[in-house]
């Protein structure tokens, strides 16, 4: 079981921002901007490259309740960043798929 299901079981306290039945979000417990908080879905995916087609109304989901919970944060007047890591390579730390909501101050780019 990984860290994001004991969240969602409520096993592991968490400061959480927005919830319903298919998502969960919360502040990141080692932030990487001034707001840095996750969005993770309910259903255990390992990853991105791991989701089926059948995942595609859940993804989707993911993708516009990342924008409300970036509102939610105020960072919508002046811009965020979502980020969804895949495999050791591309920074994955827990085998859960979920997006990084990153704001509050200029991100620079290429971020790596």
């Amino acid at each position: 079981m990984t860290l994001f299901e004991k969240i969602v079981l409520r096993q592991i306290p968490a400061r959480i921002i927005y919830e319903d039945e298919q998502l969960i979000a919360f502040h990141d417990i080692q932030p990487q901007a001034p707001t840095h908080a996750l969005i993770v879905p309910k259903k255990p995916l390992t990853r991105i490259a791991e989701a089926k087609s059948d995942d595609q109304l859940l993804l989707g989901h993911l993708l516009l309740k990342a924008a409300h919970v970036a509102s939610l944060l105020g960072l919508h007047p002046d811009g965020f960043r979502l980020v969804i890591n895949n495999g050791r390579n591309g920074g994955e730390s827990v085998p859960h798929l979920h997006c990084h909501i990153l704001g509050g101050r200029p991100l620079a780019w290429p971020p790596g």
